[in-house]
Protein backbone atom coordinates (compact mmCIF):
# COMPACT_ATOMS: atom_id res chain seq x y z
CA UNK A 1 0.00 0.00 0.00
CA UNK A 2 2.84 2.44 -0.46
CA UNK A 3 0.51 4.33 -3.08
CA UNK A 4 -1.73 4.91 -0.68
CA UNK A 5 -1.03 8.36 0.65
CA UNK A 6 -1.34 9.72 -2.79
CA UNK A 7 -4.34 8.27 -3.16
CA UNK A 8 -5.95 9.30 -0.83
CA UNK A 9 -4.83 13.31 -1.11
CA UNK A 10 -6.00 12.46 -4.83
CA UNK A 11 -9.89 11.56 -3.34
CA UNK A 12 -9.48 14.74 -1.45
CA UNK A 13 -8.47 16.81 -4.01
CA UNK A 14 -12.08 15.84 -6.17
CA UNK A 15 -13.66 15.22 -3.16
CA UNK A 16 -13.33 17.51 -0.54
CA UNK A 17 -16.11 19.91 1.06
CA UNK A 18 -15.71 23.74 0.34
CA UNK A 19 -15.17 24.86 4.00
CA UNK A 20 -14.17 28.15 4.82
CA UNK A 21 -11.10 27.17 7.78
CA UNK A 22 -9.53 25.49 4.23
CA UNK A 23 -9.37 28.04 2.80
CA UNK A 24 -6.59 29.55 4.86
CA UNK A 25 -3.05 28.79 6.75
CA UNK A 26 -4.25 31.71 9.52
CA UNK A 27 -3.15 29.38 12.63
CA UNK A 28 -5.72 31.34 14.79
CA UNK A 29 -8.01 30.57 12.21
CA UNK A 30 -7.71 26.76 12.07
CA UNK A 31 -7.44 27.33 16.18
CA UNK A 32 -10.79 27.99 16.00
CA UNK A 33 -12.39 25.59 13.73
CA UNK A 34 -10.31 22.36 15.64
CA UNK A 35 -11.90 23.57 18.58
CA UNK A 36 -15.23 24.24 17.30
CA UNK A 37 -15.26 20.96 15.67
CA UNK A 38 -14.27 18.72 18.45
CA UNK A 39 -17.65 16.85 19.80
CA UNK A 40 -19.35 18.98 16.92
CA UNK A 41 -20.48 18.22 13.59
CA UNK A 42 -19.51 19.85 10.75
CA UNK A 43 -22.44 20.99 9.28
CA UNK A 44 -23.93 22.03 12.94
CA UNK A 45 -20.46 24.00 13.14
CA UNK A 46 -20.20 25.99 10.21
CA UNK A 47 -22.65 29.15 11.16
CA UNK A 48 -21.39 28.57 14.70
CA UNK A 49 -17.51 29.55 13.10
CA UNK A 50 -18.74 32.01 10.68
CA UNK A 51 -20.23 33.94 14.03
CA UNK A 52 -17.60 33.37 16.34
CA UNK A 53 -15.34 34.87 13.45
CA UNK A 54 -17.31 37.78 12.52
CA UNK A 55 -17.46 38.44 16.10
CA UNK A 56 -13.69 37.61 17.11
CA UNK A 57 -11.60 37.73 13.79
CA UNK A 58 -8.44 38.24 15.53
CA UNK A 59 -6.34 37.11 19.33
CA UNK A 60 -6.50 40.46 20.07
CA UNK A 61 -10.22 40.71 19.78
CA UNK A 62 -10.58 37.41 21.65
CA UNK A 63 -8.45 38.15 24.30
CA UNK A 64 -10.11 41.54 24.93
CA UNK A 65 -13.43 40.18 24.99
CA UNK A 66 -15.11 39.67 28.16
CA UNK A 67 -15.74 35.99 28.90
CA UNK A 68 -19.34 35.90 29.52
CA UNK A 69 -19.90 37.35 25.62
CA UNK A 70 -17.57 34.53 25.01
CA UNK A 71 -19.82 32.32 26.26
CA UNK A 72 -22.77 33.82 24.48
CA UNK A 73 -21.32 33.44 21.04
CA UNK A 74 -20.34 30.01 22.06
CA UNK A 75 -23.99 28.97 23.43
CA UNK A 76 -25.34 25.88 22.12
CA UNK A 77 -21.99 24.11 21.05
CA UNK A 78 -22.06 22.64 24.13
CA UNK A 79 -18.97 21.73 25.95
CA UNK A 80 -18.28 25.14 27.34
CA UNK A 81 -14.91 24.15 28.57
CA UNK A 82 -13.39 24.71 24.96
CA UNK A 83 -14.65 28.09 24.72
CA UNK A 84 -13.21 28.91 28.06
CA UNK A 85 -9.91 27.48 27.40
CA UNK A 86 -10.22 29.22 23.71
CA UNK A 87 -10.25 32.47 25.62
CA UNK A 88 -8.20 31.89 28.69
CA UNK A 89 -5.61 31.25 25.71
CA UNK A 90 -6.27 33.97 23.59
CA UNK A 91 -4.80 36.48 26.66
CA UNK A 92 -2.10 34.04 26.73
CA UNK A 93 -0.64 34.65 23.00
CA UNK A 94 -2.11 38.01 23.51
CA UNK A 95 -0.26 39.24 26.39
CA UNK A 96 2.33 36.72 27.21
CA UNK A 97 3.70 35.89 23.67
CA UNK A 98 2.81 39.56 22.37
CA UNK A 99 0.47 38.16 19.87
CA UNK A 100 2.45 36.14 17.83
CA UNK A 101 0.25 32.71 17.49
CA UNK A 102 2.88 29.33 18.42
CA UNK A 103 4.71 27.97 15.55
CA UNK A 104 5.99 24.43 17.27
CA UNK A 105 4.36 21.24 18.00
CA UNK A 106 5.55 21.51 21.52
CA UNK A 107 4.69 24.73 21.95
CA UNK A 108 1.02 24.25 20.63
CA UNK A 109 0.52 21.97 23.62
CA UNK A 110 1.22 24.72 26.02
CA UNK A 111 -2.04 26.24 25.02
CA UNK A 112 -4.87 25.63 27.19
CA UNK A 113 -7.21 22.77 25.97
CA UNK A 114 -4.51 21.83 22.95
CA UNK A 115 -3.60 18.19 22.91
CA UNK A 116 -2.03 16.07 20.60
CA UNK A 117 -4.62 15.94 17.99
CA UNK A 118 -5.22 20.19 18.08
CA UNK A 119 -1.70 20.29 18.35
CA UNK A 120 -1.29 18.04 15.12
CA UNK A 121 -3.69 19.43 12.84
CA UNK A 122 -2.79 23.72 13.38
CA UNK A 123 1.40 22.17 12.85
CA UNK A 124 0.51 20.44 9.86
CA UNK A 125 -2.09 23.06 8.21
CA UNK A 126 -0.67 26.22 9.32
CA UNK A 127 3.01 25.25 9.17
CA UNK A 128 3.26 22.50 6.60
CA UNK A 129 5.21 20.57 9.80
CA UNK A 130 5.10 16.77 9.71
CA UNK A 131 2.62 15.56 12.24
CA UNK A 132 -0.14 12.75 11.31
CA UNK A 133 -3.67 13.57 12.63
CA UNK A 134 -5.22 10.91 14.85
CA UNK A 135 -9.03 11.24 15.46
CA UNK A 136 -12.13 9.08 15.38
CA UNK A 137 -12.38 9.30 11.57
CA UNK A 138 -8.46 8.43 10.91
CA UNK A 139 -8.71 5.82 13.54
CA UNK A 140 -11.50 4.40 12.00
CA UNK A 141 -10.43 4.28 8.26
CA UNK A 142 -6.78 2.83 9.27
CA UNK A 143 -8.24 0.66 11.41
CA UNK A 144 -10.19 -1.09 8.66
CA UNK A 145 -7.68 -0.89 5.94
CA UNK A 146 -5.30 -2.64 7.80
CA UNK A 147 -7.67 -4.43 9.96
CA UNK A 148 -6.65 -4.18 13.84
CA UNK A 149 -8.39 -6.13 15.70
CA UNK A 150 -6.97 -4.27 19.13
CA UNK A 151 -9.10 -2.10 20.20
CA UNK A 152 -8.60 1.45 19.52
CA UNK A 153 -9.41 3.26 23.13
CA UNK A 154 -6.28 0.72 24.04
CA UNK A 155 -2.70 2.12 24.46
CA UNK A 156 -2.05 -1.07 21.91
CA UNK A 157 -4.75 -0.17 19.37
CA UNK A 158 -3.33 3.36 19.27
CA UNK A 159 -0.28 2.20 18.85
CA UNK A 160 -0.86 0.04 15.98
CA UNK A 161 -2.88 2.43 14.47
CA UNK A 162 -0.07 5.47 14.92
CA UNK A 163 2.56 2.94 13.43
CA UNK A 164 0.33 2.17 10.41
CA UNK A 165 -0.65 5.68 9.84
CA UNK A 166 3.38 6.99 9.59
CA UNK A 167 3.55 4.04 6.66
CA UNK A 168 1.11 5.76 4.45
CA UNK A 169 1.50 9.74 6.01
CA UNK A 170 2.80 12.12 2.59
CA UNK A 171 5.41 13.89 4.97
CA UNK A 172 5.42 17.03 1.76
CA UNK A 173 1.80 17.21 2.40
CA UNK A 174 0.93 17.07 6.25
CA UNK A 175 -1.83 19.48 6.19
CA UNK A 176 -3.53 17.96 3.08
CA UNK A 177 -3.15 14.61 4.06
CA UNK A 178 -4.45 15.16 7.20
CA UNK A 179 -7.59 16.91 6.31
CA UNK A 180 -8.04 14.14 3.28
CA UNK A 181 -8.20 11.48 5.98
CA UNK A 182 -10.24 12.95 8.38
CA UNK A 183 -12.82 13.73 5.38
CA UNK A 184 -12.58 10.35 4.12
CA UNK A 185 -13.82 9.08 6.99
CA UNK A 186 -16.34 11.63 7.72
CA UNK A 187 -17.77 11.17 4.31
CA UNK A 188 -17.07 7.57 2.92
CA UNK A 189 -15.93 5.68 5.57
CA UNK A 190 -18.22 6.38 7.60
CA UNK A 191 -19.18 4.45 11.49
CA UNK A 192 -22.74 3.26 9.67
CA UNK A 193 -23.23 2.30 5.91
CA UNK A 194 -20.24 3.20 4.42
CA UNK A 195 -19.86 3.26 1.04
CA UNK A 196 -17.25 -0.08 0.44
CA UNK A 197 -18.63 -0.91 -3.04
CA UNK A 198 -17.29 2.33 -4.47
CA UNK A 199 -14.09 2.89 -2.33
CA UNK A 200 -10.91 3.35 -3.98
CA UNK A 201 -9.45 0.98 -1.50
CA UNK A 202 -11.89 -1.76 -1.39
CA UNK A 203 -9.30 -4.23 -3.12
CA UNK A 204 -7.14 -3.54 -0.29
CA UNK A 205 -8.92 -2.84 2.16
CA UNK A 206 -8.69 -5.88 4.80
CA UNK A 207 -11.89 -5.35 6.63
CA UNK A 208 -14.07 -5.19 3.25
CA UNK A 209 -12.36 -8.22 1.61
CA UNK A 210 -12.43 -10.37 5.13
CA UNK A 211 -16.64 -8.88 5.63
CA UNK A 212 -15.37 -7.12 8.69
CA UNK A 213 -16.30 -3.53 8.22
CA UNK A 214 -19.23 -3.68 10.45
CA UNK A 215 -16.81 -5.34 13.54
CA UNK A 216 -14.09 -2.56 12.74
CA UNK A 217 -12.81 -0.72 14.72
CA UNK A 218 -13.14 -2.28 18.03
CA UNK A 219 -13.53 -0.29 21.29
CA UNK A 220 -13.67 -1.08 24.72
CA UNK A 221 -16.78 -0.02 26.28
CA UNK A 222 -16.91 2.69 28.42
CA UNK A 223 -19.19 2.97 31.80
CA UNK A 224 -22.34 3.74 31.80
CA UNK A 225 -23.78 7.30 31.88
CA UNK A 226 -24.64 7.98 35.43
CA UNK A 227 -28.16 9.38 35.85
CA UNK A 228 -28.34 13.12 37.58
CA UNK A 229 -31.41 14.94 39.15
CA UNK A 230 -31.46 18.66 39.21
CA UNK A 231 -34.12 20.60 40.45
CA UNK A 232 -34.88 23.80 39.54
CA UNK A 233 -36.88 26.88 40.87
CA UNK A 234 -38.31 29.32 38.13
CA UNK A 235 -38.58 32.22 40.35
CA UNK A 236 -41.14 34.89 38.51
CA UNK A 237 -41.32 38.28 39.83
CA UNK A 238 -44.72 39.42 37.76
CA UNK A 239 -45.08 42.54 39.15
CA UNK A 240 -41.21 43.20 37.97
CA UNK A 241 -41.73 41.01 34.71
CA UNK A 242 -38.05 39.19 36.13
CA UNK A 243 -36.50 35.98 36.58
CA UNK A 244 -33.55 35.18 39.29
CA UNK A 245 -30.49 34.03 37.60
CA UNK A 246 -27.37 33.11 39.10
CA UNK A 247 -24.18 32.18 37.62
CA UNK A 248 -22.42 29.04 37.93
CA UNK A 249 -18.86 29.43 40.04
CA UNK A 250 -18.08 25.95 40.49
CA UNK A 251 -15.75 23.73 38.39
CA UNK A 252 -18.14 21.74 35.93
CA UNK A 253 -19.69 21.81 32.93
CA UNK A 254 -21.61 24.63 33.27
CA UNK A 255 -18.87 27.00 34.88
CA UNK A 256 -19.38 30.99 34.11
CA UNK A 257 -22.62 29.58 32.56
CA UNK A 258 -26.28 31.16 33.97
CA UNK A 259 -29.49 29.47 35.23
CA UNK A 260 -31.98 29.30 37.68
CA UNK A 261 -31.15 28.49 41.68
CA UNK A 262 -31.19 24.66 41.71
CA UNK A 263 -29.72 21.73 43.84
CA UNK A 264 -28.78 18.51 42.35
CA UNK A 265 -29.66 14.65 43.74
CA UNK A 266 -28.03 11.56 42.36
CA UNK A 267 -31.18 9.81 43.32
CA UNK A 268 -35.06 10.63 42.18
CA UNK A 269 -37.15 12.60 44.59
CA UNK A 270 -40.98 13.61 44.85
CA UNK A 271 -41.95 17.10 44.49
CA UNK A 272 -43.17 16.43 47.85
CA UNK A 273 -39.61 15.77 48.74
CA UNK A 274 -38.05 18.74 46.86
CA UNK A 275 -40.56 21.10 48.99
CA UNK A 276 -39.39 19.87 52.56
CA UNK A 277 -35.92 20.13 51.41
CA UNK A 278 -33.88 22.66 53.09
CA UNK A 279 -32.45 24.06 49.26
CA UNK A 280 -35.99 25.03 49.18
CA UNK A 281 -37.26 26.29 52.28
CA UNK A 282 -34.68 28.95 52.16
CA UNK A 283 -35.01 30.43 49.14
CA UNK A 284 -38.40 30.79 49.25
CA UNK A 285 -38.27 32.18 53.00
CA UNK A 286 -40.81 34.85 54.23
CA UNK A 287 -42.25 35.54 50.59
CA UNK A 288 -46.14 34.74 49.14
CA UNK A 289 -45.64 32.66 45.95
CA UNK A 290 -47.60 29.94 43.72
CA UNK A 291 -45.86 26.73 42.45
CA UNK A 292 -46.31 25.18 38.85
CA UNK A 293 -46.81 21.53 38.03
CA UNK A 294 -42.53 20.46 36.96
CA UNK A 295 -41.82 20.51 33.75
CA UNK A 296 -39.74 17.22 33.16
CA UNK A 297 -36.86 17.57 30.47
CA UNK A 298 -34.33 14.86 29.94
CA UNK A 299 -31.05 16.08 28.55
CA UNK A 300 -27.97 13.62 27.24
CA UNK A 301 -24.43 14.29 27.74
CA UNK A 302 -21.63 12.11 27.12
CA UNK A 303 -21.19 11.15 30.26
CA UNK A 304 -24.16 11.81 32.35
CA UNK A 305 -28.05 11.44 32.06
CA UNK A 306 -29.54 14.39 33.30
CA UNK A 307 -33.25 14.52 34.48
CA UNK A 308 -34.29 18.16 34.92
CA UNK A 309 -37.26 19.20 37.30
CA UNK A 310 -38.48 23.04 36.37
CA UNK A 311 -41.01 24.78 38.84
CA UNK A 312 -41.64 27.67 37.65
CA UNK A 313 -42.34 29.78 41.08
CA UNK A 314 -44.91 32.86 40.67
CA UNK A 315 -44.31 35.65 42.97
CA UNK A 316 -47.46 36.92 44.90
CA UNK A 317 -47.76 40.80 44.58
CA UNK A 318 -44.81 41.70 46.25
CA UNK A 319 -41.42 41.92 44.21
CA UNK A 320 -38.77 39.74 45.37
CA UNK A 321 -36.20 40.24 48.26
CA UNK A 322 -33.22 38.03 47.52
CA UNK A 323 -32.74 35.40 50.10
CA UNK A 324 -29.62 33.90 49.12
CA UNK A 325 -26.18 35.61 47.80
CA UNK A 326 -24.96 35.00 43.95
CA UNK A 327 -28.93 35.75 42.55
CA UNK A 328 -29.81 38.22 39.77
CA UNK A 329 -33.02 39.22 39.01
CA UNK A 330 -33.06 39.94 34.96
CA UNK A 331 -35.30 41.58 32.55
CA UNK A 332 -37.27 38.33 30.73
CA UNK A 333 -36.26 40.48 27.76
CA UNK A 334 -32.65 40.39 28.49
CA UNK A 335 -32.29 36.66 29.69
CA UNK A 336 -30.62 35.35 26.07
CA UNK A 337 -27.90 37.98 26.66
CA UNK A 338 -26.41 36.13 29.37
CA UNK A 339 -24.33 32.66 28.37
CA UNK A 340 -26.93 29.70 29.31
CA UNK A 341 -26.92 26.19 28.25
CA UNK A 342 -28.65 23.82 26.18
CA UNK A 343 -30.84 22.86 28.48
CA UNK A 344 -31.76 26.05 30.10
CA UNK A 345 -32.38 27.38 26.96
CA UNK A 346 -35.07 24.93 25.76
CA UNK A 347 -36.76 24.85 28.77
CA UNK A 348 -37.02 29.00 27.80
CA UNK A 349 -37.67 28.52 24.38
CA UNK A 350 -40.60 25.65 24.67
CA UNK A 351 -41.94 25.89 28.29
CA UNK A 352 -42.02 28.82 30.20
CA UNK A 353 -44.73 30.97 28.38
CA UNK A 354 -47.00 28.59 29.27
CA UNK A 355 -46.89 29.39 33.16
CA UNK A 356 -48.39 32.78 32.42
CA UNK A 357 -51.37 31.03 32.32
CA UNK A 358 -50.48 27.91 34.42
CA UNK A 359 -52.56 25.63 37.43
CA UNK A 360 -50.87 25.67 40.32
CA UNK A 361 -50.33 23.32 43.02
CA UNK A 362 -51.10 24.00 46.60
CA UNK A 363 -48.89 23.75 49.34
Amino acid sequence: MRDTGRRILDWYKENKRALPWRETKNPYLIWISEIMLQQTRVDQGLGYYLKFIKRFPTIKSLANADEKEVLNYWQGLGYYSRARNLHFSARYIHNELKGVFPESYDELLKLKGVGPYTASAIASISFDLPYPVIDGNVMRVVSRLFGIDDPINTSIGLKKISHKLEGIFVINQPGDFNQAMMEFGALFCTPQNPNCENCIFNSDCVAFNLGRVNELPLKIKTQAPKDWFIHYFVIFDEKEKTLLLRKRENSGIWKNLYDFPSFDTQKKMSSKQIFESDEFKLLIKNITYKISKPDILKHQLSHKNIFANFFFIRLDKTSLKHNSDGLMAVKLTEIKDFPISRLIDIYLNEHIEKHLNASFLDL
